[in-house]
């Protein structure tokens, strides 16, 4: 079964990895690890928003063309 991803959740881990890393007292092994997922959790996150972006648009440009039609039938 594969994992439902949160971004508010992937987000949280992010920050965290970023906080261990910052601090820099880890083992080359761990650290590659923390940056290989911090790595896959961007990717995720920006699909995320990538997705939301293009939901976004098409509502916007929706809403406009019903704008539009509504601007033409009361002239």
């Amino acid at each position: 079964m594969e994992k439902e991803f949160n971004f508010e959740e992937d987000l949280k881990r992010l920050e965290e990895i970023v906080d261990t890393l910052e601090k820099g007292n880890l083992m080359l092994e761990e650290s590659f690890n923390l940056f290989k997922e911090g790595v896959e959790i961007s990717k995720r996150l920006e699909k995320m928003l990538k997705e939301v972006e293009g939901k976004i648009t098409m509502l916007i440009s929706e809403d406009e063309e019903i704008e539009f039609k509504e601007e033409e039938n009361n002239v």
